[in-house]
């Protein structure tokens, strides 16, 4: 069995930082400003033999009655609801606070396994520190120093006591946490049933600006409200990654922060959360742009696109919120699309209502094509005969008195496909031959829904050096 851990609190008590430090990573964004985390942030650990999976939450205000306050509520109510254990965090240098009885009323209602963990105790007396909190009735306060690591080992010993009774004691230079995948992996990988092979799992980054509606998308596919959505730009601050599943094939879906303009960018959370977007995009094997079909396409909406192709990211378009508007506002926006996103060319586009449903199942068979287009095998052969019939068909300009020379192409690299031509004199090729070239090979091979790379490689002249 692999318990689930949940981390629970009021806002600014540590609860992100406690999350990874025992998951070893850098997922859940952390700074001391409160409120910071909003949904539930899952991530894995291991402490010896035994793995578990922690789920961070926001700021818990049980009584909270609307608002994001409450959504964040609702949010933290599911997280309790999963758990094995439950990891009550509060904060020593605070104090105990009636917030804190709210909730530890709560917690001890649930019903699950719970441990009361004083938190940002580094330099101090551990048992003079506790005393206060022994009036939650939460039992023995266990008192840590999530930042420095304090206390961590035997709060998880505590915890995971009941589910690994035989296991056998880890070394002592053993550390908590597992690192799990590697920021500069792309994609993550699962055991195949049949061969045990590794199964790639493509992970799927939603972005675009704040308010178009990608929490709510990510809502209707998993069929519950995983993630807030809110009618107020900004309420996704983290990048959350979501496990999902569609007729037995696995995704992991990334909601992502909004981004606006950078001169709009003030707030420092907000900065946090541009920074987990964009390297959302840069992991993500697939790309999904949402646009707000009610309101004109921006130069901004262009920008993200912009970053997603210079990332080399396969890209589908959803124009979201397509029932709430008329005929006449529809051509204007496939009209506004050709105009200010017309180098999105390779991306299909689909027009949808990510609150009703309806289009979505169409946007998940282009996020597959793109992903098989992105790691789609050309063979050499292959790609020298449509390189031959596009310069037969169109030569390469001259520079000066010479004309580059393509003689033969192969594949250099997957996600986004690479093309490499080789021949003579190609330093000189304009970026508008390597335009068309690029629409030879994408026709030829099918590859819509992906950016593609060429580079050139010319040989070496054998004169060059010589007088």
């Amino acid at each position: 069995m692999i318990p689930t851990l949940v981390l629970v609190g009021r806002p600014n008590v540590g609860k992100s930082t406690l999350f990874n430090r025992l998951t070893r990573s850098r997922d859940a964004l952390v700074a001391d400003l409160p409120g910071l985390t909003r949904d539930r942030h899952y991530g894995h650990g291991r402490m010896g033999d035994q793995p578990f999976l922690v789920v961070d939450t926001g700021g818990f205000e049980p009584t909270a009655k609307d608002g994001i306050v409450h959504e964040m509520a609702r949010q933290a109510e599911s997280a309790i609801a999963e758990a094995d254990v439950l990891m009550f965090i509060v904060d020593v240098r605070a104090g105990l606070t009636p917030q804190d009885a709210a909730i530890a009323d709560r917690l001890r209602r649930s019903g699950r396994p719970l441990h009361l963990v004083v938190n940002k105790a580094e330099g101090m007396n551990r048992p003079l520190v506790a005393a206060e909190f022994h009036e939650l009735g939460c039992g023995d306060p266990l008192v840590i120093s999530a930042a420095h690591g304090d206390g961590v080992r035997e709060l998880l010993d505590l915890a995971l006591a009941p589910f690994a009774p035989k296991a056998a004691e880890p070394d002592a230079d053993e550390k908590v946490g597992t690192p799990g995948v590697l920021p500069e992996e792309r994609a993550s990988a699962t055991a195949d049933a049949c061969g045990g092979k590794p199964a790639i799992v493509p992970k799927v980054a939603i972005v675009g600006r704040p308010n178009v509606g990608k929490s709510t998308l990510i809502n209707t596919l998993l069929g519950e409200e995983r993630v807030i959505a809110f009618d107020m730009p900004g309420t996704t601050r983290d990048a959350i990654e979501v496990p999902f599943d569609r007729d037995g094939k696995q995704y992991t879906l990334i909601d992502t922060a909004g981004l606006r303009r950078k001169g709009r960018v003030f707030e420092t959370i907000e900065k946090f959360s541009v920074i987990k977007t964009l390297q959302a995009v840069e992991e993500a094997n697939v790309v999904v742009l949402m646009v707000d079909a009610s309101q004109d396409i921006s130069d901004q909406d262009a920008h993200i696109a912009g970053f997603v192709i210079e990332a080399g990211r396969a890209l589908v378009l959803a124009v979201n919120k397509w029932d709430s508007i008329d005929d006449y506002r529809r051509e204007r926006v496939k009209v506004d699309i050709g105009r200010k996103l017309n180098f999105l060319g390779f991306a299909r586009v689909h027009y949808v209502s990510a609150l009703k449903g309806q289009g979505i199942a169409g946007v998940l068979g282009s996020v597959d094509k793109a992903w098989a287009a992105a790691m789609k095998k050309m063979p050499t052969p292959q790609l020298t005969r449509v390189l031959g019939a596009a310069v037969q068909k169109q030569a390469p300009p001259r520079h000066g008195l010479s004309r580059p020379k393509l003689r033969y192409a192969h594949q250099g690299g997957s996600n986004p496909p690479i093309i490499v031509i080789h021949g003579n004199a190609l330093d000189h090729v304009p970026a508008s031959y390597t335009r068309y070239l690029e629409g030879c090979f994408m026709e030829a091979f099918k590859l819509q829904g992906t950016p593609l790379r060429i580079q050139y490689k010319s040989s070496r002249n054998p004169f060059a050096d010589k007088d």
